[in-house]
Protein backbone atom coordinates (compact mmCIF):
# COMPACT_ATOMS: atom_id res chain seq x y z
CA UNK A 1 0.00 0.00 0.00
CA UNK A 2 2.69 2.35 0.65
CA UNK A 3 4.63 1.38 -2.30
CA UNK A 4 1.43 1.98 -4.19
CA UNK A 5 0.86 5.75 -2.52
CA UNK A 6 4.55 6.45 -3.44
CA UNK A 7 4.23 5.35 -7.13
CA UNK A 8 1.09 8.06 -7.26
CA UNK A 9 3.08 10.58 -5.53
CA UNK A 10 5.71 10.71 -8.12
CA UNK A 11 3.50 10.13 -11.45
CA UNK A 12 1.96 13.39 -9.71
CA UNK A 13 5.33 15.09 -9.64
CA UNK A 14 6.12 14.02 -12.94
CA UNK A 15 2.44 15.06 -14.60
CA UNK A 16 2.82 18.34 -12.81
CA UNK A 17 6.46 18.86 -14.66
CA UNK A 18 5.08 18.24 -17.90
CA UNK A 19 2.29 20.64 -17.23
CA UNK A 20 4.98 23.80 -16.24
CA UNK A 21 7.33 23.02 -19.07
CA UNK A 22 4.23 23.05 -21.49
CA UNK A 23 2.66 26.29 -20.03
CA UNK A 24 6.15 27.70 -20.87
CA UNK A 25 6.50 26.49 -23.94
CA UNK A 26 3.13 28.24 -24.59
CA UNK A 27 4.22 31.67 -23.29
CA UNK A 28 7.74 31.21 -25.54
CA UNK A 29 5.46 30.42 -28.78
CA UNK A 30 3.13 33.58 -28.05
CA UNK A 31 6.17 36.13 -27.21
CA UNK A 32 7.49 35.42 -30.30
CA UNK A 33 4.33 35.99 -32.67
CA UNK A 34 4.08 38.99 -31.22
CA UNK A 35 7.48 40.17 -31.38
CA UNK A 36 7.18 38.92 -34.42
CA UNK A 37 3.87 41.60 -35.66
CA UNK A 38 5.49 44.05 -33.25
CA UNK A 39 8.99 44.02 -33.48
CA UNK A 40 11.04 46.37 -31.43
CA UNK A 41 11.65 48.55 -34.22
CA UNK A 42 8.07 49.69 -34.47
CA UNK A 43 8.41 52.21 -31.53
CA UNK A 44 10.75 55.45 -31.35
CA UNK A 45 13.71 54.38 -33.30
CA UNK A 46 15.79 57.22 -31.35
CA UNK A 47 14.94 56.07 -27.77
CA UNK A 48 17.44 55.28 -25.57
CA UNK A 49 18.22 51.22 -25.29
CA UNK A 50 16.66 50.90 -28.95
CA UNK A 51 18.74 52.71 -31.34
CA UNK A 52 21.38 49.87 -31.67
CA UNK A 53 21.12 47.24 -34.57
CA UNK A 54 21.76 43.76 -31.64
CA UNK A 55 20.30 40.99 -33.69
CA UNK A 56 19.72 42.94 -36.99
CA UNK A 57 20.98 42.95 -40.28
CA UNK A 58 23.54 45.81 -40.56
CA UNK A 59 23.85 48.67 -43.18
CA UNK A 60 26.67 46.64 -44.87
CA UNK A 61 24.76 43.41 -44.98
CA UNK A 62 21.89 45.08 -46.57
CA UNK A 63 23.56 47.01 -49.24
CA UNK A 64 25.53 43.99 -50.14
CA UNK A 65 23.19 41.28 -49.73
CA UNK A 66 19.77 43.07 -50.35
CA UNK A 67 16.64 41.60 -48.48
CA UNK A 68 14.10 43.44 -50.76
CA UNK A 69 14.28 42.94 -54.48
CA UNK A 70 13.71 46.57 -55.14
CA UNK A 71 16.49 47.51 -53.64
CA UNK A 72 18.55 45.60 -56.11
CA UNK A 73 18.66 48.46 -58.59
CA UNK A 74 20.54 50.40 -56.08
CA UNK A 75 23.02 48.01 -55.16
CA UNK A 76 23.65 47.67 -58.95
CA UNK A 77 24.06 51.57 -59.08
CA UNK A 78 26.30 51.83 -56.36
CA UNK A 79 28.73 49.18 -57.69
CA UNK A 80 29.19 50.40 -60.60
CA UNK A 81 30.35 53.83 -59.21
CA UNK A 82 32.92 51.62 -56.36
CA UNK A 83 34.07 50.30 -59.76
CA UNK A 84 34.61 53.49 -61.03
CA UNK A 85 36.69 54.90 -58.06
CA UNK A 86 38.74 51.94 -58.11
CA UNK A 87 39.97 52.33 -61.76
CA UNK A 88 40.74 55.49 -61.37
CA UNK A 89 42.86 54.95 -58.07
CA UNK A 90 44.30 52.35 -60.08
CA UNK A 91 44.79 54.34 -63.62
CA UNK A 92 46.49 57.05 -61.63
CA UNK A 93 48.15 55.18 -58.67
CA UNK A 94 50.98 57.13 -58.73
CA UNK A 95 49.29 60.01 -58.06
CA UNK A 96 46.56 59.05 -55.88
CA UNK A 97 48.81 56.75 -53.59
CA UNK A 98 51.94 59.05 -52.89
CA UNK A 99 50.61 59.07 -48.68
CA UNK A 100 50.32 55.49 -48.21
CA UNK A 101 49.45 56.50 -44.40
CA UNK A 102 46.97 57.98 -43.20
CA UNK A 103 47.21 60.52 -40.40
CA UNK A 104 44.50 61.50 -37.67
CA UNK A 105 44.31 64.68 -39.42
CA UNK A 106 43.18 63.22 -42.89
CA UNK A 107 40.06 61.58 -40.84
CA UNK A 108 38.82 64.29 -39.04
CA UNK A 109 35.62 64.66 -41.98
CA UNK A 110 34.64 60.95 -41.41
CA UNK A 111 31.86 61.05 -39.11
CA UNK A 112 31.18 57.96 -37.00
CA UNK A 113 27.62 56.75 -35.81
CA UNK A 114 28.09 53.89 -33.68
CA UNK A 115 24.61 52.93 -33.23
CA UNK A 116 23.85 52.06 -36.85
CA UNK A 117 27.29 51.27 -37.44
CA UNK A 118 28.04 53.91 -40.25
CA UNK A 119 30.75 56.43 -41.72
CA UNK A 120 30.56 59.32 -43.16
CA UNK A 121 32.76 61.65 -44.94
CA UNK A 122 30.98 64.77 -44.81
CA UNK A 123 32.19 67.57 -48.17
CA UNK A 124 31.26 71.36 -47.61
CA UNK A 125 28.81 72.65 -50.38
CA UNK A 126 27.35 68.83 -51.03
CA UNK A 127 24.26 69.22 -48.45
CA UNK A 128 27.24 68.57 -45.29
CA UNK A 129 24.89 70.59 -42.96
CA UNK A 130 21.56 68.87 -43.28
CA UNK A 131 23.66 65.60 -43.59
CA UNK A 132 25.42 66.55 -40.22
CA UNK A 133 22.21 67.25 -38.97
CA UNK A 134 20.17 63.57 -40.10
CA UNK A 135 23.90 62.06 -37.98
CA UNK A 136 23.11 63.93 -34.82
CA UNK A 137 19.49 62.60 -34.90
CA UNK A 138 20.74 59.10 -35.91
CA UNK A 139 23.48 59.54 -32.89
CA UNK A 140 21.66 61.83 -30.26
CA UNK A 141 20.36 58.68 -28.58
CA UNK A 142 16.31 60.30 -28.69
CA UNK A 143 17.71 63.61 -28.39
CA UNK A 144 17.17 64.90 -31.44
CA UNK A 145 13.51 64.05 -33.77
CA UNK A 146 13.59 66.24 -36.48
CA UNK A 147 16.76 67.00 -38.20
CA UNK A 148 15.53 70.55 -39.71
CA UNK A 149 14.74 71.25 -35.55
CA UNK A 150 18.77 71.53 -35.28
CA UNK A 151 19.89 75.11 -36.00
CA UNK A 152 22.90 74.72 -38.88
CA UNK A 153 25.20 76.33 -36.64
CA UNK A 154 24.71 73.48 -34.07
CA UNK A 155 25.44 71.19 -37.09
CA UNK A 156 28.71 72.48 -37.30
CA UNK A 157 29.89 72.42 -33.84
CA UNK A 158 32.34 69.92 -33.87
CA UNK A 159 31.73 68.44 -30.18
CA UNK A 160 28.40 67.15 -31.35
CA UNK A 161 29.69 64.97 -33.63
CA UNK A 162 32.31 62.07 -33.41
CA UNK A 163 34.96 61.99 -35.62
CA UNK A 164 37.18 58.79 -36.46
CA UNK A 165 40.38 60.73 -35.84
CA UNK A 166 38.87 60.42 -32.19
CA UNK A 167 39.98 56.50 -32.09
CA UNK A 168 42.88 54.52 -31.40
CA UNK A 169 44.58 52.82 -34.68
CA UNK A 170 42.71 49.15 -33.41
CA UNK A 171 39.15 51.22 -33.05
CA UNK A 172 39.92 53.23 -36.38
CA UNK A 173 40.88 49.90 -38.11
CA UNK A 174 38.13 48.10 -37.01
CA UNK A 175 35.48 50.78 -38.11
CA UNK A 176 36.56 51.01 -41.32
CA UNK A 177 36.75 47.15 -41.87
CA UNK A 178 33.14 46.64 -40.35
CA UNK A 179 31.43 49.71 -41.01
CA UNK A 180 29.65 51.05 -44.02
CA UNK A 181 31.53 54.11 -45.55
CA UNK A 182 29.34 56.66 -47.40
CA UNK A 183 30.32 59.97 -48.95
CA UNK A 184 27.75 62.82 -51.22
CA UNK A 185 30.04 64.34 -54.27
CA UNK A 186 28.85 66.91 -56.64
CA UNK A 187 30.05 68.43 -59.83
CA UNK A 188 33.52 69.79 -58.76
CA UNK A 189 32.83 73.35 -60.41
CA UNK A 190 29.59 73.98 -59.56
CA UNK A 191 30.43 73.08 -55.95
CA UNK A 192 33.51 75.94 -56.61
CA UNK A 193 31.44 78.44 -57.59
CA UNK A 194 28.70 77.51 -54.64
CA UNK A 195 31.81 77.83 -52.25
CA UNK A 196 32.56 81.17 -53.89
CA UNK A 197 29.47 82.76 -53.88
CA UNK A 198 28.92 81.40 -49.93
CA UNK A 199 32.13 82.57 -48.86
CA UNK A 200 32.99 85.71 -51.16
CA UNK A 201 29.06 87.47 -52.05
CA UNK A 202 27.82 87.55 -48.73
CA UNK A 203 28.37 90.31 -45.95
CA UNK A 204 27.46 87.93 -43.12
CA UNK A 205 31.00 85.87 -44.02
CA UNK A 206 33.27 88.41 -42.84
CA UNK A 207 35.53 85.91 -41.27
CA UNK A 208 36.27 84.64 -44.73
CA UNK A 209 36.53 88.05 -46.11
CA UNK A 210 39.38 88.48 -43.15
CA UNK A 211 41.18 85.03 -43.62
CA UNK A 212 41.18 84.37 -47.35
CA UNK A 213 39.45 87.93 -48.97
CA UNK A 214 42.36 90.58 -48.21
CA UNK A 215 45.04 87.22 -49.18
CA UNK A 216 43.73 87.50 -52.51
CA UNK A 217 43.12 90.33 -52.93
CA UNK A 218 46.68 91.58 -52.06
CA UNK A 219 48.17 89.08 -54.58
CA UNK A 220 46.21 88.89 -57.47
CA UNK A 221 44.11 92.45 -58.14
CA UNK A 222 46.75 95.45 -59.25
CA UNK A 223 46.73 98.75 -57.75
CA UNK A 224 43.76 97.30 -55.21
CA UNK A 225 42.88 100.00 -52.81
CA UNK A 226 43.89 100.27 -49.01
CA UNK A 227 40.28 99.40 -48.30
CA UNK A 228 40.12 96.46 -50.24
CA UNK A 229 43.19 95.13 -49.32
CA UNK A 230 41.48 95.41 -45.36
CA UNK A 231 38.49 94.14 -45.53
CA UNK A 232 38.61 91.46 -48.82
CA UNK A 233 34.63 92.03 -49.10
CA UNK A 234 34.72 92.05 -52.74
CA UNK A 235 36.56 89.13 -54.18
CA UNK A 236 36.16 88.36 -58.04
CA UNK A 237 35.84 85.21 -59.39
CA UNK A 238 38.81 85.44 -61.83
CA UNK A 239 40.81 86.63 -58.66
CA UNK A 240 39.40 83.59 -56.84
CA UNK A 241 40.10 81.02 -59.64
CA UNK A 242 43.92 82.88 -60.04
CA UNK A 243 44.29 82.43 -55.95
CA UNK A 244 43.44 78.63 -56.82
CA UNK A 245 45.60 78.04 -59.20
CA UNK A 246 48.64 79.39 -58.29
CA UNK A 247 51.49 77.38 -57.07
CA UNK A 248 52.56 79.19 -54.19
CA UNK A 249 48.52 78.89 -52.68
CA UNK A 250 48.92 75.28 -52.09
CA UNK A 251 52.91 75.28 -51.23
CA UNK A 252 51.88 78.05 -48.26
CA UNK A 253 48.93 75.64 -46.91
CA UNK A 254 46.02 73.15 -47.99
CA UNK A 255 43.20 74.26 -49.27
CA UNK A 256 40.00 75.23 -47.05
CA UNK A 257 37.72 72.47 -47.11
CA UNK A 258 34.94 74.37 -48.32
CA UNK A 259 36.83 74.53 -51.96
CA UNK A 260 39.11 71.50 -51.25
CA UNK A 261 38.92 68.31 -53.63
CA UNK A 262 37.09 65.35 -52.21
CA UNK A 263 40.10 63.41 -53.44
CA UNK A 264 41.72 65.08 -50.77
CA UNK A 265 39.26 65.50 -47.99
CA UNK A 266 38.08 61.86 -47.87
CA UNK A 267 40.77 59.70 -49.80
CA UNK A 268 38.91 57.52 -51.78
CA UNK A 269 42.05 55.84 -52.65
CA UNK A 270 43.25 55.11 -49.17
CA UNK A 271 40.13 53.84 -47.91
CA UNK A 272 36.92 51.98 -49.65
CA UNK A 273 33.58 53.91 -49.49
CA UNK A 274 31.04 51.44 -49.91
CA UNK A 275 27.74 53.75 -50.91
CA UNK A 276 28.91 56.65 -53.06
CA UNK A 277 25.62 59.27 -53.29
CA UNK A 278 25.35 62.51 -55.79
CA UNK A 279 24.09 65.56 -55.34
CA UNK A 280 21.93 65.48 -58.31
CA UNK A 281 20.30 62.85 -56.61
CA UNK A 282 20.42 63.58 -53.84
CA UNK A 283 17.49 62.63 -51.83
CA UNK A 284 17.08 59.06 -53.29
CA UNK A 285 20.58 58.34 -52.48
CA UNK A 286 20.25 60.03 -49.01
CA UNK A 287 16.93 57.68 -48.03
CA UNK A 288 19.01 54.78 -49.45
CA UNK A 289 21.84 55.33 -46.85
CA UNK A 290 18.62 55.96 -44.30
CA UNK A 291 16.85 52.56 -45.43
CA UNK A 292 19.76 50.13 -44.87
CA UNK A 293 20.52 52.01 -41.63
CA UNK A 294 17.16 50.33 -41.01
CA UNK A 295 14.98 54.00 -40.05
CA UNK A 296 14.02 54.60 -43.26
CA UNK A 297 10.16 53.98 -41.93
CA UNK A 298 11.01 56.97 -39.86
CA UNK A 299 13.56 59.59 -40.61
CA UNK A 300 13.92 60.87 -44.11
CA UNK A 301 16.25 63.54 -45.41
CA UNK A 302 14.92 67.27 -45.48
CA UNK A 303 14.35 68.54 -48.58
CA UNK A 304 15.86 72.17 -49.21
CA UNK A 305 14.69 75.10 -51.29
CA UNK A 306 15.88 75.37 -54.68
CA UNK A 307 15.61 78.97 -55.69
CA UNK A 308 19.06 79.95 -54.89
CA UNK A 309 20.89 76.91 -55.52
CA UNK A 310 23.88 77.15 -57.54
CA UNK A 311 23.36 75.45 -61.22
CA UNK A 312 25.22 74.12 -64.06
CA UNK A 313 23.51 77.26 -66.09
CA UNK A 314 24.87 79.74 -63.53
CA UNK A 315 28.74 77.96 -62.78
CA UNK A 316 28.72 78.15 -67.16
CA UNK A 317 28.26 82.53 -66.61
CA UNK A 318 30.82 82.48 -64.12
CA UNK A 319 33.44 81.05 -66.34
CA UNK A 320 33.00 83.26 -69.24
CA UNK A 321 35.17 85.52 -67.98
CA UNK A 322 37.58 83.25 -66.90
CA UNK A 323 41.00 82.33 -69.92
CA UNK A 324 41.22 79.34 -71.43
CA UNK A 325 44.61 79.10 -69.53
CA UNK A 326 43.54 79.58 -66.22
CA UNK A 327 40.19 77.34 -67.13
CA UNK A 328 42.90 74.18 -68.15
CA UNK A 329 44.95 74.86 -64.91
CA UNK A 330 42.05 74.64 -62.81
CA UNK A 331 40.19 71.67 -64.48
CA UNK A 332 43.84 69.99 -63.81
CA UNK A 333 43.22 70.91 -60.10
CA UNK A 334 39.91 69.17 -59.77
CA UNK A 335 40.39 66.91 -62.61
CA UNK A 336 40.86 63.38 -60.74
CA UNK A 337 37.32 64.49 -58.93
CA UNK A 338 35.63 64.40 -62.23
CA UNK A 339 37.08 61.14 -63.27
CA UNK A 340 36.42 59.30 -60.31
CA UNK A 341 32.64 60.31 -59.73
CA UNK A 342 31.76 60.11 -63.49
CA UNK A 343 31.30 63.69 -64.16
CA UNK A 344 31.87 64.79 -67.63
CA UNK A 345 33.75 67.57 -68.61
CA UNK A 346 31.69 70.74 -68.64
CA UNK A 347 30.56 71.89 -72.50
CA UNK A 348 31.41 75.45 -71.62
CA UNK A 349 35.39 74.98 -70.84
CA UNK A 350 37.72 76.27 -73.25
CA UNK A 351 39.89 74.11 -72.29
CA UNK A 352 44.02 74.31 -74.08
Amino acid sequence: MKQALLEVMRMNRICRMVLVTCLGSFVLVIFYFQSMLHPVMHRNPFGMGICCRKGSRSPLQELYNPTQLELSSNAVLHQMRRDQVTDICRANSVMSRKRRVLTPNDLKHLVVDEDHEMIYCYVPKVACTNWKRVMMVLTGRGKYNDPMEIPANVAHVSSNLKTLNQYSIPEINHRLKNYMKFLFVREPFERLVSAYRNKFTQKYNTSFHKRYGTKIVRRQRKNATQEAMHNGNDVKFEEFVAYLIDPHTQKEEPFNEHWQTVFSLCHPCHIHYDLIGKYETLEEDSNYVLHLAGVGDYLKFPTFAKSTRTTDEMTAEFFQNISSEHQTQLYEVYKLDYLMFNYSTPSYLKLE
